[in-house]
């Protein structure tokens, strides 16, 4: 990395995994939404701690908020009571810390991580995404579409985003083993490409392996888009399945903080803006993370 200042957002790490960490109540399929009923102080707690970290971009908690979930999991009835809560909690932790950051509203896969053959037609993904959207625009700095594992429910997610007028990120989740593809099997550059002229005003690749990270980073590198990622710290996704809990995927043991801050300085050094985690990703590995891009002449910025 040069010596040259760059700007980098730094974004959050994983809500979800944190939460579960500290939770007395057992995992549940609605994973973090579940909080925002039983425990909402551990939700904004989490916030700030990231915050606090150095994070100047936090994620609202809503990733499994979405009317399917809701169908499947939970209460349908519940939609716009958590999303009510999981803004309140956001903007609190940013009111609470003083800092200059942003807060990303979220778009996430609506029916399963990782499962792109479970997607839902382009109509149903299209009505549901905007009614996420705008439940959260009016507390959000931007929006971040994210784990996204196909090219035509980023579309939709991106579009509905992009009808709110304000900043739209689109995020993929890349095949562990090759981090040109998308979980789909699709091109990794033809879904940025795609996304850009959706509405996308930034590229991102989350929730897969470090490595696979740093290979979708060099794809990206040559189109000439802003672009960034955030991992996981997962051996493996494999094992989880539609409504079940991260009970069952083992943790890596290689990824302690220092460990993926080098990861991160890596996708820095190859041209990312953006940078941050995902799950298993928590508050001391942004804090090193922070530190390390400090040290290396990046100025932190909200977005």
């Amino acid at each position: 990395m040069t010596s040259q200042e760059r700007q980098v957002v730094l974004l959050d790490g994983g809500m979800g995994q944190e939460l579960r960490r500290r939770s007395r109540y057992p995992a549940s399929p609605l994973w973090s939404a579940q909080v925002m009923l039983d425990e909402p102080d551990l939700v904004t707690a989490v916030h700030r701690e990231f915050i606090d970290a150095g994070a100047r971009v936090i994620t609202a908690n809503t990733y499994s908020a979405t009317p399917q979930r809701l169908m499947r999991d939970g209460d349908p009835g519940l939609f716009d009571s958590l999303h009510a809560a999981a803004l309140k909690a956001a903007g609190k932790a940013r009111s609470d810390s003083g800092q200059d950051v942003g807060i990303a509203g979220c778009l996430p896969p609506l029916v399963a991580s990782f499962r792109p053959d479970l997607v839902p037609d382009d109509a149903t993904c299209l009505r549901n995404y905007r009614r996420m959207a705008e439940a959260q625009a009016a507390s959000v700095d931007l929006f971040i579409c994210e784990t996204m594992s196909l090219v035509r429910e980023a579309r939709m997610a991106t579009l509905a985003a992009a009808e709110s007028k304000l900043p739209v990120w689109t995020s993929f989740t890349v095949d562990d083993n090759d981090g040109r593809r998308l979980r789909s099997g699709e091109l990794l550059a033809d879904a940025a490409r795609e996304m850009v002229a959706a509405g996308a005003e930034r590229i991102l690749v989350n929730c897969a392996v470090p490595e696979a990270v740093t290979t979708a980073m060099g794809e990206l590198a040559g189109l000439g888009m802003p672009f960034g990622g955030y991992a996981n710290g997962f051996a493996s996704v494999a094992e989880l399945q539609p409504g079940g809990t991260v009970d069952v995927l083992e943790s890596r043991s290689d990824l302690g903080p220092a460990a993926y801050a080098e990861h991160a300085l890596r996708w820095v050094e190859q041209g990312a803006s953006i940078v941050g985690g995902c799950c298993e990703v928590g508050p001391a590995h942004i804090a090193v993370l922070a530190d390390r891009l400090t040290s290396a002449g990046c100025r932190l910025v909200s977005f």
